[in-house]
């Protein structure tokens, strides 16, 4: 089989209306999800770009990859082949058009008319065929605003890891996912004998907030966007590092701004979420549909606000989990709610397509989910935040979060079943002391696991 692989940037699954979002509509995504299996409780490994795709690309965890910020994996994996390289190694074309591995955005993909490279920190050795998406980014014609650090209303629109709002003039053809769903469809429509690994990497929602017009206008009063609950004193019983590192006071966003900017990142969806569309309408028309395996998803999740929190790198919920969409044909749609890792994505889709699981990689094969949605291959989710220095283990019930390997760093636990929006910590509570040192205990364990895979000629990394 084929396999269409198309990821989104800094994309919350709560953004999807298949997600239950009542108010940023993604038809494109959610035809997908009908036909196919939703997974609601995905988690990514890494709670920001880089980790995050490095680790699903390489099927290592960022511990085992020694990627905690924005490189490529390939120093540390050696001669051990990604998951693309590993389908291009047994006959596929293997392409990928704009990111898949960490590129810079907005930076890495401005269009300033040069010989600029766009690879970023990309794996040449991943692909067969490589294509780049510039884009005009923050300095697009139209209306724009920046959100972030601006209370006075005097700075101009801004690029960088910016809160920046721009209605574009022109069509969807002047933005970066644009060229990349154009030329992802010239893709799907050419012939060719052998089959295809294809990764459609999109940028949108990532900041800036840049789509045409039209996308903004089911947004637009923005003050009709209802913000996510104002909890009083929401942070006085966590630690230092579990206050994220966007938060809407140091980023001096009043409530017009946040509202603002939640219907900016909706617009941007929706935008993303017609390019979608385009891809997939493509694919069918070409005939290919049949012989396909689509899966979407994110690098991350994102927050909206919720405990005044914005964009990635906590380990909350909001951030850590991602949406996920896996259609293979011949099998029924359904929705999945067991533990899943993105790092399960190689090893499955290897074995879905008939290819051997390389032995090494530290994923699982999720495969049995997709004919019985209630089989369960993971009791937990693991995930990091190395710019927090922060570990999560999600499960079940619990959400336990350890700052530093030592702990030193402070301690949340949440009971997600009685508080599903995680505002109460627990971990200093008395009662709860033995679930604590049960998910150090756990952590401890996991940790070494990834660290002592006998396959990995090189030293454990401490990111203390």
């Amino acid at each position: 089989m084929n396999v269409l692989f198309i990821i989104s940037d800094d994309l919350t699954a709560t953004a999807l209306s298949c997600y239950g979002n009542t108010v940023c509509s993604t038809p494109n995504i959610d035809a997908l999800a009908s036909s196919g299996t939703r997974f609601t409780r995905a988690y990514c490994q890494g709670t920001y770009c880089g980790p995050s795709r490095a680790s699903l690309m390489s099927g290592y965890y960022p511990h085992a990859t020694g990627v905690f910020g924005y490189k490529n994996p390939r120093p540390q994996i050696g001669d051990r082949a990604t998951w693309s390289q590993h389908f291009k190694n047994n006959g596929y074309f293997a392409a990928r058009v704009s990111k898949i591995f960490h590129m810079g955005v907005p930076g890495g993909i401005e269009d300033h008319g040069t010989d600029q490279d766009y690879n970023g920190a990309d794996d040449e050795r991943s692909w067969t065929q490589r294509f780049n998406s510039p884009g005009p980014e923050w300095r697009a014609e139209g209306d724009g605003e920046t959100l972030e650090r601006n209370p006075n209303g005097t700075k101009p629109v801004v690029g960088g890891n910016t809160f920046v709002v721009v209605e574009a003039d022109g069509d969807d053809s002047v933005h970066s996912d644009g060229k990349t769903a154009t030329k992802a469809c010239e893709l799907l429509q050419q012939e060719r004998v052998d089959p295809f690994w294809l990764g459609v990497g999109f940028v949108r929602p990532h900041v800036p907030f840049v789509a045409p017009r039209e996308y903004f206008a089911d947004f637009k009063p923005y003050d009709r966007i209802e913000l996510p609950p104002k909890v009083p004193g929401d942070w006085d019983d966590i630690p230092t590092l579990g206050i994220n590192y966007k938060t809407s006071r140091n980023m001096q966003m009043d409530f017009r701004r946040q509202k603002k900017a939640v219907g900016g990142y909706y617009a941007a969806v929706r935008y993303m979420d017609a390019q979608v569309g385009k891809v997939l309408s493509v694919l069918d028309a070409s005939g290919k549909a049949d012989n396909t395996i689509v899966i979407f998803t994110s690098d991350h999740g994102y927050h909206l606000g919720e405990h005044d929190f914005w964009a990635k790198v906590s380990l909350r919920d909001e951030s850590a989990a991602v949406p996920l969409i896996i259609r293979v044909p011949g099998k029924q749609p359904a929705v999945c709610s067991s533990f899943v890792e993105l790092l399960d994505l190689y090893p499955t889709v290897a074995s879905l397509c008939g290819l051997e699981v390389p032995p090494h990689i530290q994923g699982v094969d999720i495969s049995a989910m997709l004919d019985d949605p209630t089989v369960t291959v993971r009791e937990s989710a693991f995930c990091v935040a190395p710019m927090r220095k922060g570990f999560l283990i999600r499960e079940n019930r619990f959400a336990f979060i350890q700052y530093r390997e030592d702990g030193s760093g402070g301690i949340e636990l949440f009971d997600v079943d009685a508080d599903p929006n995680q505002y109460t910590n627990l971990a200093e509570r008395t009662e709860f002391q033995p679930v604590v040192k049960q998910m150090q205990e756990k952590l401890k364990a996991k940790l070494a696991e990834i660290r002592d895979n006998d396959l990995l000629e090189r030293s454990a990394v401490d990111v203390n």
